[in-house]
Parts: structure tokens; sequence; C-alpha cells
């Protein structure tokens, strides 16, 4: 097994590099067990993989494009148990708790980088290897329209499927109104925004759950049920 592990940092590329410092973890994960994608990671990587094994698919590889606190990326390698698993966190305080949590797990060729989704993205090669998964879960909604733009296309490429959370303006306005809660780093964006970026690249095939039109169309999709398709 192959267990890499380090930091890399570029001031020159957009703001979505440079995390978040300790202030943002203390406020926002000040109770993680009561947050989606930590409390309840297993039963993520459990619909993940019901879905997939529903419809004949392997998944062998996975990235996950900001692991936080490393719980959910810890419960899909248990579920999963890829052959090829690399971990981006941009934020030093929970790359190094998150990193811990899933370094100490004895599947994959594991591979972690202390660097965001943007940083990551511009360096792909066209003949990068993808990946099977790729795994994004509240992370777009603190990048740029632009930083989106930019990596879109690219993730669209690197990964045959996507998982993808992200809260819109009124799932936010629902934090503050049920939550007493208001992340004030959050680029506020409705529905319909999200689905403007994301149709050119993706198509949405299930809840959370979206496949490359880089390597799919109507026509040979792995997947069933086209109706669902959209």
């Amino acid at each position: 097994m192959d267990n890499s592990l380090h930091c890399e940092w570029d001031e020159n590329d957009m703001k979505g590099a440079d995390g978040f410092d300790q202030s943002y973890w203390d406020k926002n994960y000040a109770e993680p067990k009561e947050m989606d994608g930590i409390g309840n990671a297993k039963n993520h990587a459990n619909y993940l993989k019901s879905y997939f094994e529903l419809e004949g698919v392997e998944i062998n590889s996975v990235i996950d494009l900001g692991f936080g606190l490393g719980h959910l990326s810890a419960a899909v390698i248990r579920k999963f148990k890829p052959w090829r698993f690399h971990g981006l966190e941009p934020s030093e305080p929970a790359y190094k708790k998150g990193g811990a949590r899933i370094s100490k797990l004895p599947y994959s060729k594991l591979k972690l980088d202390c660097t965001d989704l943007l940083t990551w993205a511009k360096k792909q090669p066209t003949d990068a290897r993808y990946f099977d998964l790729g795994i994004c879960t509240s992370v777009f909604q603190y990048l740029t329209d632009q930083e989106i733009k930019v990596s879109l296309p690219i993730m669209a490429r690197m990964f045959r499927y996507l998982y993808l959370t992200v809260p819109t303006d009124i799932e936010l306005n629902k934090q503050i109104e049920d939550l007493n809660f208001y992340d004030d780093l959050a680029i506020r964006r409705s529905r319909t925004e999200y689905l403007k970026l994301l149709a050119p690249h993706f198509t949405l095939v299930s809840s959370r759950i979206w496949e490359s039109k880089n390597h799919f169309n109507e026509d040979n999709t792995e997947l069933s049920d086209l109706l669902y398709r959209i």
C-alpha cells in the first residue's frame, strides 16, 4: 500500500487555495456529530454502495475534493474498498485531523494532498487517469462562479460519476431559521444557477449523483431508468 501525505500551496491561484483557518472549524464544526457527512457518513456511503450495486456499476477508484475531518471519506473507503483513493483538503487544520483518520484505514493506494479543488484541477494533464467516483460535498458554496466554471469541465473528464452536495440559497436561509446558523463565507446561489453551471458537463441520474457527459450519453450509459436523466 502506497500511502503518501504532503501539503501543497500556490499563492498565485484563486482564493479557494487558501482554505480556512482554525476559527472556521471551531465555529462551523462545534458539534460535528450533528453535521451532514459526519454523523450520517455511513448512510451516505451505504446509499452510494446500494445505488451502484443496483446498477451493476463497479467503483474501484475514488477522489474526495474536500475531505474535511475525513468521516465521509473513511466511510466510503470502508464500504467500497477502492484500490485507489485520492483526498484533497485545502484547510491545514482539517487536513491534519482528517488525513490522520483516513490514513489509518488499511485499504487503497492512498494519496492525500493539502490543496484545493481548483489548484488540483488546473494541474491535471489531458491524459490523466480518471476516477470512477468523485465526491464533492459542501465545497461549491465556497467557490466563485469562475472557479466552478474552470473546475467543472476538468471534473467531467476526470470522474465518471460525481457525488455532489451543496446548499442552495433557500437551504442557507433554513439553516438560519432552523439552526440559528449563518455561514458568512458561503456564496448564495439558487438551484437554477447551480443547474446552469452543471448542465454542460454532468447529467443528474439520482439524488446527489451525477454522470459525466464526457464519458457517457443516453446511448452508452451504464445506468438504467433513462426517464430520470436530467
